[in-house]
């Protein structure tokens, strides 16, 4: 069994009508989501979280390594696929897809998000992040 890592985050800001969440719909596949990409070389999860969220959004963040969630999943038959997901406050809002990976980014209150995101894991873990920013 072949073992692969991703990392990411879920990114937030504080919007006027409260706390909203950036999803971003990938090329491949058509899916909503988070942004998180593949462990490089001798990356930390942090630093990988960090550099594809620069990488697929063009945003610079401030990570939260305090929330940590990991979802466990096979992509393709003979491969399991850990994926990291750490919190991560927007330090501006304007977001700007890469062409080559993202269709379209959407900013949305959490409730909207939870609607929006195609899978059930991605779906817990914003309900875990929301949970977690509500302890704060």
């Amino acid at each position: 069994m072949k073992k692969e890592k991703s990392c990411g985050a879920v990114v937030y800001r504080k919007g006027e009508t409260g706390m909203e969440v950036l999803l971003i719909k990938h090329k491949n596949g058509g899916h909503w989501a988070f942004p998180k990409g593949h462990v490089e070389k001798k990356e930390t999860e942090s630093e990988t979280a960090l550099r594809e969220i620069k990488e697929e959004t063009g945003l610079k963040v401030e990570l939260d390594t305090g929330f940590r969630e990991m979802v466990t999943y096979s992509p393709k038959p003979g491969v399991m696929k850990d994926v990291i997901y750490f919190a991560a406050k927007a330090k501006k809002d304007h977001a700007r897809p890469q062409p080559e990976e993202v269709l379209e980014i959407s900013w949305k209150a959490p409730q909207e998000a939870l609607e929006l995101v195609t899978y059930a894991t991605d779906r817990q873990v914003l309900q875990a992040f929301v949970a977690y920013e509500e302890t704060k």
